[in-house]
């Protein structure tokens, strides 16, 4: 396994903006700041390989040699220290870290999702960095769609988002302060980045991904599972599949035993008297 990084300083040069062509990329981006009052967005773009140095270099440098790849930016490693990699610890760590299940740090964040169909404006980019900015504590992470994923149906498994998908969008708060005030604050920030980016990305349903948990987008309450209010979610988590996935609960959890703030509903027509 190889990881790729390559870093640049965002400069605003072209017209318009699409990540990484690979399917196994991603490309995120975080605000940078010095002690001058400078502030500028920084890009990386990060890679997942299953297989050697030498394979991947041969690929990048044909598909993607604006990024310069050099084999001193590849580390290979196994599967479980890719593990430890994405979770932040140091090159090296033991893997008898992943045993520790106490936080290493207290931080605080809020997550929210996009789906990209179109290539993003440069008047997109430029609403995208001033309000990256704006917030400082931030990173987005933009992760390319397209290959061997785009040739499945999307109704051949519950994940609807494959063809027509350039790219998913996570955009990420985080603070460390232990307050209320300090809570509202950044969320307030992610909700109002959510708002102006509109515009950019999916609609009719305006798609979310179902790992990045975000209730601000419809949820249930704890005990219960309106139908009506799941619709809201599901479709767009599932957009098409949402229907199919409540007939299946009903078959295999027509009480609804299983539940949270965003689960699949039994189908109505199927539940139990």
């Amino acid at each position: 396994m190889c990881f790729g990084p390559s870093e640049a300083v965002v400069e605003l040069a072209s017209e318009s903006f699409s990540p990484g062509r690979s399917s196994w990329s991603e490309s995120p981006l975080n605000h940078h700041g010095n002690d001058k009052g400078n502030n500028t967005v920084q890009v990386s773009f990060v890679g997942q390989f299953l297989g050697q140095t030498d394979r991947l270099l041969q690929l990048v440098h044909a598909s993607f040699p604006e990024l310069g790849l050099q084999r001193n930016d590849c580390i290979e490693m196994s599967w479980i220290e890719s593990t430890l990699y994405w979770a932040g610890f140091p090159n090296g760590t033991a893997t008898d870290i992943l045993l520790n299940r106490l936080p290493q740090s207290k931080i605080f964040f809020k997550t929210k999702s996009d789906y990209i169909k179109n290539v993003i404006s440069k008047a997109g980019l430029k609403t995208l960095w001033k309000m990256m900015m704006k917030i400082e504590s931030i990173w987005i992470q933009m992760n390319p769609y397209g290959g061997r994923m785009a040739k499945i149906s999307k109704s051949e498994t519950a994940f609807t988002h494959r063809a027509g998908s350039l790219y998913k969008v996570q955009y990420t708060v985080h603070w460390s302060e232990e307050s209320s005030e300090a809570t509202k604050k950044y969320v307030g920030w992610i909700r109002k980045l959510y708002t102006k980016m509109a515009p950019y990305v999916s609609s009719r349903p305006r798609e979310a991904f179902l790992n990045y948990r975000d209730l601000d987008i419809s949820s249930n309450g704890s005990n219960n599972t309106d139908f009506a209010v799941a619709k809201v979610y599901e479709t767009k988590y599932f957009k098409g599949n949402f229907l199919r996935l409540a007939h299946i609960k009903a078959m295999v959890d027509p009480d609804n035993f299983l539940k949270n703030e965003q689960s699949i509903p039994p189908f109505p027509s199927f539940k139990s008297k």
